[in-house]
């Protein structure tokens, strides 16, 4: 099972194995149910705006920045760019809207997950936008004694949302190891396209309403259609992976 997609991964990109040392994770939508959230504050907050953002359509710009997604709803309706400090306006009052809406759970199936992936010796890293100061708390605390600060990407590493690859280059850089030595997992499209770009396995978890193909279409080597059924699966789809190291051992 598995083993036709890895080994497309593997003639595609010229490896001849991988090595799984390390599992990237978004967070937004993969570990924690808050795309729902941000849907609702992105949607609602652009109809103050007098533009329409469905929450359907903010599934497909998650990961770009807040600046980049207020200015191609606002070419598409209004003609033109908002100015820095309408940017800024519509960003706060969506970020003010995302505050009061209840706290997103996390994803069921995150936990367990995290926890075979841990104990097998395996590296869990946290790939996010968020740029909140209390991250770290946050997941220690729904997910305690699995990710380390040192090995987390945030907003504060790098400048680009996580349609560049430079995120996930980075998360390779701090935990010393190559691209195919990690899984990337994503449920956002430019997430998606991100973890391709950086040479990544990549698995989608479709958390949100859009088609299956939309996920795939962005280069995904395997898609699941929840975090729980991912962690269902986790310890198969990671025999197949172990599987092409014991086929071509290093010399």
């Amino acid at each position: 099972m598995f083993q036709q997609e890895i080994n497309q991964y593997l003639t595609t990109h010229h490896y001849t194995r991988i090595d799984l040392k390390a599992v990237l994770f978004d967070m937004d939508g993969v570990l924690f149910d808050s795309m729902k959230n941000h849907a609702t504050a992105w949607h609602e907050a652009m109809k103050q705006y007098g533009m329409s953002l469905s929450r359907e359509e903010a599934y497909l710009h998650e990961g770009r920045t807040g600046a980049a997604t207020i200015n191609i709803v606002s070419q598409r309706e209004r003609g033109y760019e908002a100015d820095e400090e309408e940017i800024k306006r519509i960003y706060q009052t969506k970020s003010d809207i995302f505050n009061q809406l209840p706290k997103a759970d996390p994803m069921p199936g995150a936990f367990e997950v995290l926890k075979k992936i841990k104990a097998a010796g395996l590296i869990p890293m946290v790939v996010t936008g968020s740029g909140q100061l209390s991250l770290l708390d946050k997941l220690n605390h729904y997910f305690p004694d699995i990710f380390q600060r040192e090995l987390m990407v945030t907003a504060f590493d790098v400048k680009y949302g996580k349609p560049n690859p430079e995120p996930y280059l980075m998360a390779l850089q701090k935990a010393g190891i190559q691209a195919n030595e990690a899984v990337v997992i994503e449920n956002a499209p430019l997430g998606v396209r991100a973890g391709v770009a950086a040479g990544i396995f990549t698995i989608a978890l479709n958390t949100g309403p859009l088609p299956d193909d939309v996920l795939l279409q962005e280069g995904a080597n395997i898609l699941f259609s929840s975090m729980a059924a991912f962690n269902e699966n986790w310890e198969t789809c990671r025999q197949s992976l172990q599987d092409t190291s014991e086929l071509h051992p290093k010399s």
